[in-house]
């Protein structure tokens, strides 16, 4: 026992399993197959003589020594990431990964623009770009930079904000006209499925609102919206570059969420991520005026 070594593979493999519940969840974390994941667990545990996890019909189940391995890698995985992070900010080489983070719809619209110049100025780059929504850990390096619709850059990150941001109303030209020729008439809305109901600066000029559809993204919001369902409040860049959508002036536009570049301290300086963040600073600088009224 005193001689044994554990390869941090294994050690991080037990890990995911502990954080996943199952062997398939820590494979799809991992980025390896099942297999694979399976023969690292019990070669941890061949080693140390003794069970890691209890095999359940619904997954596996950590023993307390599963835990306490878990713990161990944790720590272990933390110091990994703070090394990488290290060695990435000092890194002035513009070659190699960068992993970029941001809403699909910016990137859609936008930072396509952003990302072409990029890999047209810096061939050697390998970028890659996760089209995510959902909040990405930069701490645990899921993504070098992100760029964020939020009111600050987020707790122990690094930021800039890029642009000041705002929201306004946009429905098809036929809505558009019914409204205006009968101002006195209920106005349809499509809304988020957390909403209350319409915008209130909305409800101040038209109190009389209907609630034909709620949604859980902005994708198919704007599909209802060209289809003339309802408006939809959303950012003004997104209803000015979106074919078959007008502003409809049923509220002044409405201060939103602010665009930041943010990343991890210890990944900031580095040279592709200040390369890419000049480029986004650049780009924001120049289309000003598609973001806010």
């Amino acid at each position: 026992m005193h001689s044994m070594t554990l390869d941090w593979d294994d050690l991080k493999t037990v890990l995911h399993v502990v954080r996943a519940g199952t062997l398939s969840g820590a494979a799809a974390q991992l980025g390896i197959n099942y297999t694979t994941v399976a023969r690292r667990v019990a070669r941890v545990e061949a080693r140390l003589q003794r069970k890691l996890f209890e095999r359940l019909s619904d997954g596996y189940r950590p023993t307390e020594l599963g835990r306490l391995v878990a713990a161990h890698a944790e720590q272990m995985e933390v110091q990994d990431h703070a090394l990488m992070r290290g060695l990435s900010g000092r890194d002035e080489t513009l070659r190699g990964p960068l992993v970029i983070t941001a809403p699909q719809l910016l990137i859609q619209w936008h930072l396509v623009h952003v990302i072409e110049a990029f890999c047209t100025a810096h061939p050697e780059v390998d970028l890659e770009v996760n089209a995510a929504n959902d909040l990405l850990d930069l701490g645990r390096r899921q993504a070098d930079l992100a760029v964020r619709v939020s009111r600050e850059p987020g707790d122990n990150l690094t930021g800039m904000r890029l642009t000041a941001q705002h929201a306004a109303a946009y429905g098809s030209p036929g809505l558009a006209a019914r409204i205006a020729e009968h101002p006195n008439e209920p106005v349809d809305w499509v809304v988020y499925s957390q909403s209350p109901g319409a915008p209130k600066a909305a409800l101040e000029r038209y109190p009389q609102v209907r609630i034909k559809a709620r949604f859980d993204d902005m994708v198919p919001m704007i599909g209802a919206a060209q289809a003339g369902l309802g408006l939809v409040r959303m950012p003004m860049f997104l209803g000015r570059a979106v074919p078959g959508l007008v502003e409809v002036p049923v509220m002044p536009p409405q201060p939103y969420a602010d665009i930041w570049a943010v990343a991890h301290a210890d990944v900031w300086p580095g040279a592709k991520v200040r390369a890419f963040r000049e480029g986004l600073v650049t780009y924001f600088r120049a289309n000003r005026g598609v973001f806010v009224a």
